[in-house]
C-alpha cells in the first residue's frame, strides 16, 4: 500500500522526516522534493565499475544551467529525509518528464531506514535549462510486511552531499 498525503503528514517527526518541510508541496499520495543548486558531472566519458570515478561540482547559476543530452548529471535534493517502517520511493514529476528530463534512471527505490539526501541521476533527451530550487521529483512511501533489517550501509547512509557511484567498493576485498 502507498501512504496518502495525509498519512505522510501524520507520520512526520516519527516514522518520516522531511527537512525542510513545506505543506504546500504535499500531494494526495506523495511529497515534492526540490533540486539543490549544485550538480556533479563525471570527469571521464568512459566509466569503469571497478574504480572510483571522480566527478566535478557545478553550481547552477540563477539564470539556470543548460544540460547537454547524453551526459549524466548527479544532483541532490534540498530536503534531508529519514524513513522508518516505510519503503521510500522516488519518481520524477510528470511535468519534468514531459520536458524529456529524467530525474532517476534506476535508483528510485529506497530502503527502510535510509537517512540522508537523495542523489538524483539526471539525464535529458534534448538540451534543457534547469534551476536550483525547482520541484523536480516526488517521494512516496510503501508499507512493508514482515520483519526487516533497516538500511545501515556505509556507502550512502547519512550522506551530506551529492554522491557519485560507490560501486567500486563492491570489488574491494
Amino acid at each position: 500500500m502507498i501512504l496518502s498525503g495525509r498519512e505522510i503528514e501524520r507520520n512526520l517527526g516519527r516514522k518520516i522526516v522531511i527537512d525542510p518541510y513545506d505543506r504546500a508541496r504535499l500531494n494526495p499520495n506523495s511529497y515534492n522534493l526540490t533540486l539543490h543548486d549544485r550538480v556533479r558531472v563525471y570527469r571521464s566519458k568512459a566509466l569503469d565499475m571497478r574504480v572510483e570515478n571522480l566527478s566535478d561540482e557545478i553550481t547552477i547559476p540563477e539564470d539556470g544551467l543548460l544540460l547537454e543530452p547524453h551526459r549524466l548529471y548527479l544532483g541532490r535534493t534540498v530536503e534531508y529525509t529519514e524513513t522508518d517502517d516505510y519503503v521510500p520511493m522516488l519518481e520524477g514529476r510528470s511535468s519534468i518528464g514531459r520536458l524529456g528530463l529524467f530525474v532517476h534512471i534506476t535508483a528510485g527505490f529506497g530502503d527502510v531506514g535510509f537517512k540522508g539526501f537523495w542523489t538524483l541521476e539526471i539525464f535529458c533527451v534534448q538540451p534543457i535549462r534547469i534551476y536550483g530550487g525547482v520541484q523536480i521529483c516526488q517521494i512516496f512511501y510503501h508499507t512493508i510486511e514482515g520483519d526487516y533489517d533497516p538500511y545501515t550501509s556505509g556507502k550512502y547512509q547519512n550522506n551530506r552531499g551529492i554522491q557519485h557511484s560507490m560501486l567500486f567498493k563492491d570489488f574491494q576485498p
